[in-house]
């Protein structure tokens, strides 16, 4: 059997975080307090539905996904306001898709992702003298 491809949702939550995807009808969800204590237990989740497969997994080869909220929690080096001002976004706006408080519609995510990897881009292009 092939390896099935892991990509996992990870969600902020109000007392740490959870992940979960559907793999081969297979849904696997875990929580933790912290994204490290997460992450070892994916692992364990993803490792304890393959046994019968002979199937293991490293966290190397799992890809994880992120609403705004655990996106920006995660990377808080992205300074909101700055990346609003050069989406030409109200403040407001992204800071409610950020809290939760409103959802952004797929347009809007994407204009939001293509924002963050414009900034990626930008930032990997950089060299100092």
């Amino acid at each position: 059997m092939k390896k099935p491809k892991i990509i996992l949702t990870v969600i902020k939550e109000e007392t740490g975080y959870s992940a979960y995807t559907n793999v081969q009808d297979n849904f696997i969800s875990t929580q933790a307090a912290d994204f490290e204590e997460l992450k070892r237990n994916i692992l364990e989740a993803l490792n304890l539905a393959f046994e019968d497969k002979e199937i293991s997994y490293t966290i190397e080869e799992i890809r994880f996904t992120y609403d705004l909220a655990s996106f920006f929690n995660f990377y808080k080096v992205i300074n909101a306001s700055a990346l609003s001002k050069r989406l030409h976004m109200p403040q407001s706006l992204l800071a409610q898709y950020i809290s939760g408080s409103k959802k952004p519609s797929p347009t809007q995510t994407q204009r939001i992702l293509k924002g963050v990897q414009q900034v990626g881009r930008e930032l990997a292009e950089i060299n100092f003298v």
